[in-house]
């Protein structure tokens, strides 16, 4: 039997049996020591949830980082639009129409002699609030009634699916041309029932595959086999393992809804004035374009950046939530 060797700090390092044995014993207790554990662990050797190694992604993510802070700087603005706007979107002065840039005017004047810095910063309201109230309906009834739906199965689910092929075969703008027409109220809900009438079609497709795919676990099918109830089965073990797709698809699903919201304004169908939306301004501003371009382009770049915002933001979520992309 070879003899065992020894290296300069005494750590044995030959071929025999005993020795190889005692050198993979090392390397575990190396590894227990080792503070962030082995890769998909956390630091107590415990394996880390699918949420906490998102967020561990998504704070190593710039992308994330970036949209992040700059949706945060919008909805600042939207609560707050004081903090750096000082004036009134509504004061206007008919001499300044269409003026450029001024000391304390930076953006210029629109055709009815408003500050078009005032309106931009005053428009983020509106369109944010569009945007996340539309998406939190849309959210809550697809996801409900997509959820119950893949899970129950039968008469529920055909029936859900007919509704959803009646719905998706309604054009969004000419759907919104036709039922908001007739619409005189000058604030953001019936811009936003409609979005969330023609929106929940989407995610309740989306949930129903997501409860369908979770279903079918392990993990589900013991804790059917235990006795749990359909409540508990769908809150405990279904749904928190459903609902990433949701999330990700209603993350990027905001900003479509805000660029809605501009189209149905821009149309004259959406909000209307007195209410300040960035719509509204490209709307009015658009017949001036050759000889006032500033008019349009501040609120046309103040709604791409919050667009671009929520997709990217979208994006960085969906890629920390799909393992197959790790």
């Amino acid at each position: 039997m070879p003899e065992p060797r020894y290296d300069d700090g005494g750590a044995i390092a030959s071929t025999g049996a005993g020795g190889a044995t005692d050198l993979a014993m090392s390397e575990a207790e190396t590894l227990e020591k080792t503070p962030g554990g082995p890769q998909g662990t956390g630091p107590s050797g415990k394996p880390r949830s699918l949420w906490s190694d998102a967020w561990r992604d998504l704070r190593r993510n710039p992308v994330f980082i970036i949209s992040a802070l700059v949706i945060l700087f919008l909805v600042v603005i939207s609560i707050w639009p004081s903090l750096i706007a000082s004036g009134n979107p509504l004061q206007c002065d008919l001499a300044k129409a269409q003026e450029g840039s001024q000391p304390g005017h930076p953006f210029g004047f629109n055709g009815q002699g408003c500050d078009v810095y005032t309106r931009t910063v005053y428009g983020a309201r509106a369109s944010v609030t569009v945007g996340v109230c539309a998406t939190l309906g849309v959210a809550l009834i697809g996801s409900v009634l997509g959820g119950l739906a893949g899970f129950f199965g039968g008469a529920s689910d055909a029936i859900l699916s007919r509704v959803t092929d009646i719905f998706f075969g309604i054009p969004v703008v000419l759907g919104g041309l036709v039922l908001l027409s007739v619409v005189t109220s000058t604030t953001v809900w019936p811009v936003v029932g409609f979005m969330v009438l023609l929106g929940w079609p989407q995610l309740s497709r989306i949930a129903r595959g997501s409860v369908i795919t979770a279903r079918q676990n392990d993990y589900v099918q013991a804790a059917r086999a235990l006795g749990a109830s359909n409540a508990r089965m769908l809150l405990r073990h279904i749904a928190p393992n459903a609902v990433a797709p949701v999330i990700v698809v209603a993350t990027i699903a905001l900003g479509t809804y805000i660029s809605l919201e501009a189209t149905l304004s821009f149309l004259g169908v959406g909000l209307k004035p007195p209410t300040v939306s960035w719509g509204i301004d490209i709307s009015s501003a658009s017949p001036y374009i050759r000889n006032a371009p500033h008019m349009l382009l501040w609120p046309a770049g103040a709604l791409a950046i919050t667009v671009l915002a929520f997709i990217m933001l979208g994006d960085a979520v969906r890629d920390a939530l799909d393992p197959k992309l790790r």
